[in-house]
């Protein structure tokens, strides 16, 4: 166990002195060769990680009572990969002023008067972008409003046809009661018409003197 830890730190030791060259080369490099040599360090740092994570795992693995040696040189490895960090971060610092001086113009006067420009610029369109993220709010919250209009509308309408199919079927029972009640008023005047010449016979009949 303790074999592969001692592979895994030789490793380690290679590849920092390697980081270590070329974070010290990038801000003397021109500047298409200071790009590949910062994704190229990139690349080693994630590298590097890995082998310190390789390395944990196998201390883990080693007794306890042997373990606290190794801990202590997984301590040292792990300021040494955080100095490195910290290094290569200065040194893409230093290699990005140096790219924006270079797209801006080598006059210091003529390259704050740009950065201005460019803030006010950002500034202005971070202005622009609000306005129309409220504009668009405002067109959403008044095209809710009309959605929801037409949803009262439709049901408004549903609501008179409805009413309005009661309101013929009312009228459809009125007119049928009219008709029933024609009939009666017709049957009960024939009634009464055949009781009146019934009860006129009887009088007159009574009224006739008897032989």
């Amino acid at each position: 166990m303790s074999s592969d830890f001692e592979g895994y730190e030789q490793d380690f030791a290679v590849l920092t002195a390697e980081i270590t060259s070329k974070i010290a080369r990038v801000p003397r490099l021109p500047p298409d060769e200071k790009k590949q040599m910062v994704a190229n360090v990139e690349k080693q740092l994630e590298e590097a990680k890995e082998l310190l994570e390789q390395m944990d795992l196998e201390v883990r693995e080693i007794p306890p009572q042997s373990r606290g040696m190794y801990n202590n040189r997984m301590r040292s490895y792990k300021q040494e990969m955080g100095k490195l960090e910290t290094d290569f971060k200065r040194s893409r610092i230093a290699y990005s002023d140096e790219v924006r001086n270079e797209l801006l113009g080598d006059d210091g006067n003529s390259s704050e008067n740009q950065l201005i420009k460019l803030r006010e610029e950002r500034a202005h369109l971070l202005d622009n972008t609000e306005r129309l993220e409220r504009s668009s709010r405002r067109l959403e919250a008044g095209y809710q409003i009309a959605v929801e209009t037409e949803q009262i509308g439709q049901e408004m309408l549903e609501n008179l046809s409805h009413d309005r199919e009661k309101i013929q079927r009312a009228r459809e029972r009125l007119r049928e009661t009219d008709s029933n009640l024609g009939k009666s008023s017709r049957i009960l005047t024939g009634m009464l018409r055949r009781s009146v010449l019934t009860c006129n016979r009887a009088d007159i009949s009574q009224a006739r003197p008897k032989q």
